[in-house]
């Protein structure tokens, strides 16, 4: 009998497309959660918290590997602690696993900095590790083109750029990851284009028969919009690319959905 998998985060965005992966590769999971719900065949699912703690002692018990996706504005950075700490105190732990942020090191943001010090924690665990840092989502830009679509005149911030990556490709990255030996950071995940507001917008408006709206150019100010206009949020050398572009996206989601939004 293989040991159960911990995934943090396990009903998230990313969690649940990880579990059933993981399940299709006949390993045994254990979610941690906040808010357990009824257990299903091959997948326990234990309360607490990774920021406070409570709970991780007893999930870990009998667990080698561990799949940190649990996230959220704020607090990523104690919750890593809290389970790096946790799984060096004599566990049977064998490998941590972290979902990051392109750009974790270089851009002068709360979110960054927060998964730059979860990173620390887990390389200075003592437990064997792997860090992914994945561009935004799809799902993270959305509400944000959707609000900007909505508005009379578009602001278009001069620099900002993203990449935004399919959430199937980041966890069937991580399934393979968690299914391997601990390899310290890897390449970054990202999506195959890099792409600015005013084409975000006019994808999101293609795929919504939305009016096209005039733009108009806005600066970031500070170091903020300097780390933009540089690519600072932006993947570098060592990358992998997904396949699957923000058209495709928004055209495997419901168009009437996004256009009941707009109005």
């Amino acid at each position: 009998m293989t040991a159960p998998l911990l995934v943090t985060g396990g009903t998230g965005t990313i969690g649940s497309r990880v579990v059933p992966m993981l399940r299709e590769a006949g390993r045994e999971v254990r979610i941690f959660t906040r808010h357990p719900l009824a257990a299903e065949p091959g997948i326990e699912q234990v309360e607490g918290d990774t920021v406070t703690g409570r709970g991780l002692t007893e999930a870990l018990v009998g667990v080698e590997v561990v799949l940190h996706l649990a996230g959220g504005a704020k607090g990523d950075d104690v919750a890593a602690r809290s389970l790096a700490a946790a799984a060096a105190n004599g566990t049977s732990v064998q490998h941590l696993i972290l979902i990051s942020v392109v750009g974790a090191d270089r851009m002068p943001i709360g979110y960054f900095r927060a998964k730059k010090e979860a990173e620390r924690a887990f390389a200075e665990s003592g437990v064997p590790y792997t860090v992914l840092r994945a561009a935004q989502l799809h799902e993270f830009v959305l509400p944000i083109i959707r609000g900007m679509a909505r508005l009379p005149l578009l602001p278009v911030p001069g620099g900002l750029r993203f990449e935004p990556v399919h959430v199937d490709e980041v966890a069937a990255r991580l399934t393979e990851l968690a299914l391997g030996e601990p390899a310290g950071r890897v390449p970054d995940i990202a999506g195959p284009e890099v792409l600015g507001i005013r084409q975000l917008v006019d994808a999101f408006r293609d795929a919504t028969d939305a009016r096209r709206r005039r733009g108009v150019p806005i600066r970031v100010p500070g170091t903020v919009g300097r780390a933009y206009r540089v690519g600072d949020n932006l993947a570098k050398d060592r990358v992998l690319r997904g396949e699957r572009t923000w058209r495709q996206f928004l055209g495997e989601s419901n168009p009437a959905e996004h256009e009941r939004m707009t109005r």
